[in-house]
């Protein structure tokens, strides 16, 4: 085997600043695996960290490896390893948790305050090879595509969201469509809402990709946005949002558009604190407000695997562009200018 690699590396802590270079192959230590990567997607977090905006300042110590979603299969083990074989076809839950807090004790890993991710904390898989805790490898179905097998870290948090909310034979928001929205388009198709808002604001591509993958209506995120919600519910309003913008307005008009007694599952992450009118908009109106973060380890990565290879779920047209991975840079380039669905990068 080789011992170095190609890997797309953050070199210096300033805005953009990743060279494709050849650097030394990691060697999997006790309890972890060697992955040789097949296929990575770029993920809004490695757009955050590419920005070198003031989360990743405060987060992330160069150099590092980037990237969190991908598949490949297990070359080496590490010692004290037990049930990865090499050969293996995996992906990764790219959180690892401390395995002993409260919530990791309690069945609630996925939010685990120690917790360290692949890409972000330690090097990831933009790379020709990357280590992994052998806990944290999931072994794919051998009839899921390398492209679908790539999205499955982000396609996990559509899953806890969608699944959080009573979807079938219900009307439901998804706002904003970012890939995880777009999947979550698709999921809440899958399983049979009544009626699907798709929620954006000015990117038109991902509007469209929106229709493609099963919105009934795609609507702009706007003052007229109630009045249109009311006519299309016939006066009853939604029953559930999934807020997966990020965005304060388009928070607080989720919130408008809910009936009562309605749902908002929030997965969308702030840049600031903003105000709400709790008063009005949620106490009165008996709405709840869920808190999404990750996926439930590891029950939906069963739940995505049997969803995936269902053939009742469409997630085809969510791939939009495909790279070799020597062309990483032109590949985020698309990525940042948002006139896309998943980018993925080809290793081989």
């Amino acid at each position: 085997m080789t011992e170095t690699m190609l890997a797309a590396v953050k070199t210096k802590p300033v805005s953009e600043s990743i060279k494709v270079m050849k650097v030394p192959r990691p060697e999997p230590v006790a309890g972890e695996v060697l992955i040789r990567v097949r296929i990575a997607s770029i993920c809004g977090t490695d757009v955050h960290i590419y920005n070198w905006d003031e989360w990743a300042q405060a987060r992330i110590k160069p150099p590092l490896i980037q990237g969190h979603e991908f598949a490949g299969e297990v070359v080496e083990l590490g010692p004290n390893t037990s049930h990865i074989q090499v050969g293996d076809y995996v992906s990764a839950e790219g959180h690892i948790a401390c395995g002993t807090c409260y919530q990791c004790r309690t069945g609630q890993s996925h939010i685990c305050p120690n917790v360290r991710i692949i890409g972000v904390d330690r090097d990831g898989a933009f790379a020709e090879y990357v280590t992994v805790p052998e806990g944290n490898v999931i072994v794919n179905p051998s009839n899921l595509s390398l492209e679908m097998a790539t999205i499955q870290d982000p396609f996990g948090n559509s899953v806890q969201t969608v699944f959080s909310a009573d979807v079938p034979g219900n009307y439901v928001a998804i706002f904003g469509l970012g890939p995880t929205g777009l999947m979550s388009v698709a999921l809440c198709r899958a399983v049979a809402a009544a009626k699907i808002f798709a929620i954006g604001h000015k990117n038109e591509y991902r509007m469209s990709l929106a229709k493609e993958l099963g919105a009934d209506l795609v609507l702009r995120s706007s003052s007229d946005l109630p009045a249109a919600i009311d006519e299309e519910t016939d006066g009853r309003g939604l029953d559930h949002v999934l807020e997966m913008s990020g965005n304060r307005d388009a928070f607080n008009l989720g919130l408008k558009v809910l009936r009562a007694g309605g749902s908002m599952h929030v997965l969308g992450i702030y840049p600031a604190p903003f105000t709400v009118d709790v008063s009005s908009d949620i106490v009165t109106k008996g709405v709840s407000v869920y808190g999404i973060h990750g996926r439930h380890m590891y029950e939906d990565w069963f739940r995505m695997a049997g969803l995936l290879t269902s053939g009742r779920l469409n997630l085809k047209p969510l791939i939009t562009h495909r790279f070799p991975f020597e062309d990483f840079l032109d590949a985020m380039e698309v990525m940042r200018s948002g006139n896309c669905g998943k980018v993925v990068l080809y290793m081989e």
